[in-house]
């Protein structure tokens, strides 16, 4: 299996291009590709032949072909935008782009065309509250949801949708908004692979929730809030990503400031969460990746410039280092895939 990360270096203007090792998790540098005005969130589509790009500076999302042998991207399209985008994924059919607009407050949905590519004018630009910063359909692809942080920057709530595959279009669930608790500030979130569950980092409250998500309604109702910080740490902090292996076995959430990786332990029956690890990293690690196969973790300081690989550690809970990489200023985005 040939895998490829691709990282966004904002401060550089690239998208530095690495190979991954499958068995020791070792990555070897490919290259770069170029992309003006301060690349950072990325998505692909179902059959990994198109990588799209957030450009927040110019304010577009842009369209590139990946090459299934080399990995290698090729600029085919572009879309203006009215805000820059923190966030996109494409829809479970890859015929739709979703998006979330932190100073906008806006979440919107842009069509993609039979070669691929995202066009203008979305079919949905729609107006949720400032602090929007993820956006994502369920595996149904009938529901989707937007959190919005808190800290005076956003109202501190979850937006639910319904979607509409067929026309891209999103209409508030009943309720609209799920409520939490006082300076939670729910920011990304990802589903377990096999129940009906998501888990949500929150930003100001340095935790993670979990979900359970009523598949027929497509509404979210909380059962476990957990800390991603020792219990002594009293300094500032936040979280920002959030991800799940793919085994459904381990959920992992980055403390910017404490600087570290918390690591939980999911309950193969319940989803619960069980936090094992505590894992110093790189400078404020805004963004991380796991491999497809849910056997390494990557992690980016976005104030150190550099990439962080580890082995998850099944048996103690934790993450076991296996090289630091310098990939360049301002490290946005981590997205693995395989190809071919």
């Amino acid at each position: 299996m040939h895998l490829k990360m691709y990282v966004t270096i904002s401060e550089e203007d690239k998208i530095a291009l690495f190979d991954v090792d499958p068995d020791s998790g070792r990555l070897e540098s490919t290259g770069v590709a170029p992309v003006t005005g301060r690349p950072a969130p990325l998505a692909i589509n179902p059959d990994r032949s198109r990588l799209y790009v957030g450009r927040r500076d110019i304010k577009e999302i842009s369209t590139f072909e990946v090459d299934q042998n080399s990995g290698d991207l090729s600029m085919v399209g572009t879309v203006p935008l009215e805000s820059d985008p923190c966030y996109i994924s494409t829809d479970k059919t890859g015929k739709y782009l979703l998006s979330a607009y932190y100073s906008a407050g806006r979440a919107a949905v842009h069509s993609i065309d039979d070669s691929g590519t995202a066009v203008a004018p979305p079919v949905e630009w729609r107006a949720t509250g400032t602090g929007a910063h993820c956006m994502q359909t369920d595996p149904s692809n009938r529901f989707a949801f937007v959190p919005h942080i808190a800290g005076g920057n956003g109202p501190n709530l979850i937006f639910q949708f319904r979607f509409d595959e067929a026309s891209g279009h999103i209409t508030p669930n009943n309720p609209p908004t799920v409520a939490q608790e006082p300076e939670a500030g729910p920011r990304h979130y990802c589903f377990h692979p096999s129940k009906d569950i998501l888990y949500f980092s929150n930003e100001q409250a340095s935790s993670v929730t979990a979900y359970n998500l009523d598949s027929g309604n497509g509404t979210l109702s909380a059962f476990q809030t957990l800390s991603t910080l020792p219990d002594d740490y009293e300094g500032r902090n936040s979280c920002a990503q959030i991800h799940m292996s793919s085994t459904g076995d381990f959920l992992f959430a980055p403390n910017r400031g404490h600087n570290s990786m918390a690591c939980f332990a999911v309950d193969s029956l319940t989803g619960r969460l069980e936090r094992t690890a505590i894992v110093l990293t790189e400078a404020v690690p805004r963004a991380f990746s796991l491999d497809p196969s849910g056997t390494f973790l990557y992690a980016a300081g976005l104030e150190s410039g550099r990439l962080a690989a580890y082995r998850i550690n099944r048996a103690e809970g934790n993450l076991d280092h296996i090289e630091t990489y310098d990939v360049g200023a301002g490290p946005m985005w981590v997205l693995i895939t395989p190809l071919g």
